[in-house]
Parts: structure tokens; C-alpha cells; sequence
């Protein structure tokens, strides 16, 4: 049987907003999505941890997800480079790749641009969705470092669709837990400081540490060749035996964000066919969600359109008095 080829080539690093922004940015994310709230068994681990306060502020912001609002995402995007046109227009192309499934799109604008784009040092980089409503105007969200019309198609595919993934709210697959415990942890420092240049706390960071399976929206177990997921190679991991990593958006990525992101047919479709005993019952109507972006949870999403024309894509398995406050809100 021939083998999968792994996906080579630099990394995307690991960065956050500065500790003055973060709680501010949750609040941000929560007014563009409501479900952009910690995950209830997340947050009463935080409180148990605290032994007894609620918990911080800061606390409650870093569980926050990121997702947009999920009527549309449209995203405006500038370079600060000066690129010439043919490198703009290839690049919005490999980013607007997630529209083939997803209710997305991102538009060039000098006016104001929301996601904005340098090719500078610093390696393969994008802030995590809303939070790059909260990075200062001239400053980029998403780096590209040294992207030129020569840079091989199967570059712009594997890292502009990645950065973009990141930027529609998507974590890294790679660090589920299930993906992680397969790696040796002292040949996974020593490769990644020799190939990448990172410190033992990058690599812990972006490469060692679990997300929390209650943080995220997914499926039940980690997708290996999802655009989100890292090539590791058999080197470092305890049998040998390589996590071959998405050189593109795969079929779960594309799944999942169609439920992330519906569009307006789908979202349609959604309401008319889920019963109405999906909405605040979690031992009905699970199914599988096949799509993860990172994720790890097993969840079937409802369209609901409300009075006022807000349109919204929930979780049938969220707790019914947290999906009617939602409701509520709106």
C-alpha cells in the first residue's frame, strides 16, 4: 500500500492579543455571535479551580470562542505591502476557497479593511476570528511572510486556506488531545526548536497543550488531514508512525463550516426539517456533525430565523434555557 505523503514546509506560530485586550475581545465576540460564550462545563471546571469565586473576567474571555455571526460573513481586506494585483487577487482566491461551502466572503477594500495582510518577517500567522476586530487600524491580523506570485500553488492552498481558517474562528486540529498524547514530548521539542526555531514554551504552546474537548464546536474524533491539523512526522511521535497533516480544506473542514456559517438555502432547509423537540432536549436528534475545524464535539446544528430577520445556526445539544437566553437577546 503506498503511502500518504506528508505535508511539508513552515509552520503557522502561535499568537494572542496582548492580556489588556482580551477581555474586552470577548465581549466583542459575543456581540457578533451569542454563542460565543464559554461552554457551561468549562466554566464550572474555572469555578471549582477558584474554590469557590465565580470566575475572573479574564478567565471567562479566554474560553470564549471566536466564531462570526453565522447570517454571513463578509470580511473586507487590504495588503499593507503593496503587493502587485495578480498576488492580491490569487491570494483572496485561496481565501475565499472556504465559500464553496460556507456563507463567506472576502472582499479587497482601502477603506476601513477588516483583515489585513502583510508579507512581512515573522513567519505564517492569523489572529483568531473576532479577535482581529480588535487589533489596531495599519496593523496586520494575518502574516504571509515572503508570499510571491513564484511561491508554489500547494503553498498558497496548505497556508493562505490555514491563516484564513484561523481567521474564520478555527483552531489548530493538531492539538486535540487524542492527537497529542501520540507525541514524544522531549523529540518534539528538539524538532520543532531545530526546524522552526521555537522555544520549549512555543512548542508546549502550539504544539503540546490540549484544547479543552469543551471549547469548541465538532466532531467526535480528530480529522488528520483537515487544513487545520499540522504534519508531524513519525520522529517525534511514540509509534512511529507520521500525523500526515492537510496540505488542503478536506471534506469534514468543508462540512463543518457549512454548519458554522449556512447559507441561506441551507439554513432554510435546516429550520423546516428539525422537529420542534430539537430545541432544548439533549437526548434527541445528535447525530453526527462531521466537521471539526480543531473541534471535538459530536453536535447536529438548527437554523432559526427569528421575527426581526436574524438568522442563527445553534448546537441541538445545548442546554434549553442557555439557547432560549440567546434567543432572547436578539
Amino acid at each position: 500500500m503506498a503511502k500518504t505523503k506528508q505535508v511539508e514546509g513552515p509552520h503557522c506560530v502561535p499568537v494572542s492579543l496582548p492580556d489588556h485586550k482580551i477581555v474586552a475581545a470577548s465581549r466583542i465576540a459575543h456581540e457578533q455571535n451569542p454563542l460565543n460564550r464559554p461552554p457551561e462545563e468549562q466554566m464550572h471546571a474555572l469555578a471549582a479551580m477558584d474554590l469557590g469565586p465565580p470566575p475572573s473576567p479574564e478567565a471567562i474571555a479566554v474560553a470564549t470562542t471566536k466564531y462570526w455571526r453565522t447570517d454571513g460573513v463578509r470580511l473586507t481586506v487590504d495588503f499593507l505591502d503593496n503587493p502587485p494585483n495578480d498576488l492580491r487577487a490569487t491570494i483572496l482566491s485561496h481565501m475565499n476557497a472556504w465559500g464553496k461551502s460556507a456563507n463567506v466572503q472576502f472582499t479587497q477594500s482601502s477603506t476601513d479593511p477588516q483583515v489585513r495582510i502583510s508579507r512581512g518577517k515573522g513567519g505564517y500567522w492569523s489572529y483568531l476570528g473576532t479577535d482581529i476586530l480588535s487589533i489596531d487600524a495599519g496593523e496586520q491580523t494575518m502574516n504571509l511572510e515572503g508570499f510571491t506570485m513564484k511561491t508554489p500553488e500547494s503553498e498558497f492552498r496548505r497556508v493562505v486556506r490555514h491563516e484564513t481558517g484561523h481567521t474564520l474562528g478555527c483552531p489548530h486540529e493538531h492539538m486535540r488531545a487524542e492527537l497529542i498524547a501520540q507525541i514524544d514530548e522531549k523529540k518534539a521539542i528538539a524538532f520543532f526548536k531545530a526546524t522552526q526555531g521555537w522555544s520549549e514554551q512555543q512548542v508546549r504552546a502550539q504544539v503540546l497543550t490540549p484544547l479543552s474537548k469543551d471549547s469548541i464546536w465538532g466532531t467526535v474524533s480528530a480529522d488528520r488531514h483537515s487544513i487545520m491539523c499540522y504534519s508531524l512526522p513519525g520522529t517525534i511521535t511514540e509509534s512511529g508512525d507520521p500525523i500526515v497533516g492537510g496540505a488542503d480544506i478536506d471534506q469534514l473542514d468543508y462540512d463543518f463550516m457549512a454548519k458554522v456559517y449556512p447559507k441561506p438555502a441551507d439554513l432554510k432547509s435546516a429550520a423546516e426539517t428539525a422537529p420542534p423537540s430539537s430545541v432544548g432536549h439533549e437526548d434527541d436528534h445528535h447525530g453526527h456533525a462531521d466537521g471539526h475545524c480543531g473541534a471535538a464535539r459530536n453536535q447536529n446544528f438548527l437554523g432559526i430565523e427569528m421575527a426581526n430577520g436574524t438568522k442563527i445556526s445553534v448546537p441541538t445539544s445545548m442546554d434549553g434555557e442557555l439557547m432560549r437566553s440567546i434567543i432572547a437577546e436578539l
